[in-house]
């Protein structure tokens, strides 16, 4: 008898609702599923997520289960739930998606590249006011994307279909083929169009989560508004009684996000559940509303800002959507790794833009500490002291995770000074990880920093050892204070290249005199930066067989900020057994 006053009002709630004619579109579907076509592998699920669905972060998942691949690498295709229903009057099936105008964008980008040419530029002007030479970047683009449900009087084995965008290399047969559906199928469902043209759209019929060919849904007998409507009223009721319930369970609370991340060569799965999510609000009110005041630095992938949130301070790096394989590698490694001198995440935002909320740390990075003439020179000690807090941060990713993660972009920028000026690796953006065993991964494309990177790089493959060679490049710049290129106009030469060269001099500690640091004065030692350059040598052999390990390194840099009595690193090449170990043979 409690609810008895449920049902008059539903009563109320569907007398009320305004019926109309039907639609003049046939629709027994609510899903259609489009082909994206992977331009290259900035592309990610993520980013496709974005611009193509509302809950962002859930509808990753739904394109997995659509697909089933383990990669996505350049130039293949994704099917893309999406939403189909009669629009526009009830005249077509489509979905209307709004997309946030980034800058440089007009409507042959939107259309080709962003939509990946499930719509055409003509389009897009048609149904929207901007003119092609005025579309104000933050502005809103509507862009509806046509679908199917099928055809009753073709085949009832049909429901689910993609809507397909056509390219050079497509034809009827090679389409045929790969949907291993018959052709003469096909063409009834496409009348009159020529599969090899190399432009437009095209409905086949897809496979469900299940891998299954959908059979064709009844269509309802009602009209579509009135369907509608009453759903609209049974929602109304259960929410009424919801509130009730939940009006004593407000509050908010730290959500686990479940999402996925795809790099060129690898599917993980991420729960990421020790990062809290912030709201834009959040952001903007303790950013001043990203105000140029607050911003405290620009990496590769976005700007950094300063904030306070809950009363703490806090570092909030802001991307745009296009770098959403960063933004996922970085969630990746850092709520999954933790340690002193890796730099903490605090949480994540997603809303127009990616949002990375981190740690403040005081002191900012140790490339300005090195360069910055405004800023007291680092004492020797702190030098030693900073490369050992590196060090372990970067073993810890190395030999102490499952599975183990390789940087691929130290240098001195990415290293964080605390206000103890102790060291935190930072800026995951790039981050890679390889199976525990393996001693190295392909990879599709270079990413890093130019005078960082090995040799071995260029042939497309990454291993821990590759961390080793930038670490060296950054023990270097800790010597000498120089960048890791150095451009004397008409001759650009790496820092690597240019201590070769003192090492290969007679007396190379006098070669080291010149390349110290002239800040350092006279304070410090000769045999101490000596060791310090023959540790970065070691690292930044040309063969990666010959790096030592992080973890050598470690132990190396704990002695030299010891005693540096009783240390040998010359003994690397000359003690067969201890090559080994530091070679990891």
């Amino acid at each position: 008898m409690e609810h008895s006053f449920m049902f008059p009002l539903l009563f109320l709630l569907l007398i009320t609702l305004p019926l109309s004619a039907e639609s003049k579109c046939s629709k027994s579907c609510d899903l259609a599923l489009a082909s994206y076509y992977l331009w290259n592998n900035d592309s990610s699920l993520l980013y496709i997520s974005h611009i193509m669905q509302s809950n962002l972060l859930h509808k990753v998942e739904d394109i997995v289960r659509y697909n089933k691949h383990t990669s996505y690498p350049s130039h293949t295709r994704v099917n893309v739930p999406i939403p189909c229903d009669c629009i526009n009057d009830g005249e077509f099936l489509g979905h209307t998606f709004q997309y946030s105008v980034t800058r440089g964008d007009d409507y042959l980008t939107i259309a080709n590249g962003t939509f990946s040419n499930l719509v055409t530029a003509e389009w897009l002007q048609n149904i929207n006011s901007y003119s092609q030479a005025a579309i104000p970047a933050g502005g809103k683009v509507n862009v509806t994307v046509n679908c199917s449900c099928g055809d009753s009087n073709i085949s009832k084995d049909y429901g689910l279909f993609i809507t397909y965008p056509l390219r050079p290399e497509d034809s009827l047969q090679s389409i045929a083929n790969q949907t291993k559906l018959d052709p003469e199928l096909l063409m009834k469902y496409n009348p009159g169009v020529n599969f090899s043209k190399g432009s437009g759209l095209v409905y086949i019929p897809g496979r469900d989560e299940n891998g299954n060919y959908a059979p064709l849904r009844p269509r309802t007998g009602l009209p579509d508004r009135v369907v509608a409507g009453i759903s609209v009223g049974i929602v109304a009721v259960v929410l009424l009684l919801a509130f009730c319930v939940c009006i004593k369970c407000c509050g908010r609370k730290k959500k686990k996000l479940r999402t996925e991340y795809f790099a060129s060569d690898s599917f993980v799965n991420t729960s990421i559940e020790k990062s809290a999510e912030f709201s834009y609000e959040e952001l903007a009110h303790a950013t001043n509303n990203f105000s140029l005041d607050n911003k405290i630095g620009q990496g590769g992938f976005g700007e950094i800002y300063y904030a306070e949130l809950n009363d703490k301070k806090a570092a909030i790096k802001k991307m745009d959507m296009k770098a959403s394989k960063e933004f996922l590698a970085e969630l990746k490694v850092l709520t999954h790794v933790q340690h002193l001198n890796l730099v903490h995440l605090i949480g994540y935002c997603v809303k127009d833009f990616l949002f990375l909320v981190y740690e403040y740390i005081d002191n900012g990075n140790l490339s300005e500490h090195l360069r910055n003439s405004d800023r007291e020179p680092l004492p020797w000690s702190t030098r030693i002291q900073i490369a050992l807090d590196s060090a372990r941060g970067l073993e810890y990713i190395h030999e102490h995770t499952k599975p183990v993660y390789i940087h691929r972009d130290i240098k001195s920028s990415n290293i964080l000074l605390d206000k103890s000026f102790h060291g935190k690796v930072a800026d995951f953006g790039l981050a890679k990880l390889i199976d525990t065993g393996s001693s190295s991964a392909p990879t599709a494309n270079m990413a890093g920093t130019f005078g960082y990177m090995p040799p071995e790089y260029v042939y497309g493959r990454v291993s821990p050892k590759l961390d080793v060679f930038a670490f060296g490049v950054v023990l270097y710049e800790l010597i000498s204070a120089k960048e890791a290129v150095i451009n004397g106009g008409a001759e650009i030469k790496g820092l690597v290249a240019l201590f070769h060269e003192v090492f290969d001099q007679p007396d190379p500690k006098e070669g080291l005199k010149e390349l110290v640091d002239p800040r350092l004065g006279e304070n410090y030692s000769i045999d101490s930066v000596f060791k310090m350059a023959q540790l970065a040598n070691a690292c930044t052999e040309a063969d990666p067989k010959r790096r030592p390990k992080m973890r050598s390194v470690v132990v190396a840099l704990m002695t030299l900020g010891s005693s540096t009595e009783n240390w040998d690193i010359a003994s690397f090449y000359e003690n067969p057994a201890l090559v080994n170990l530091v070679s990891g043979r």
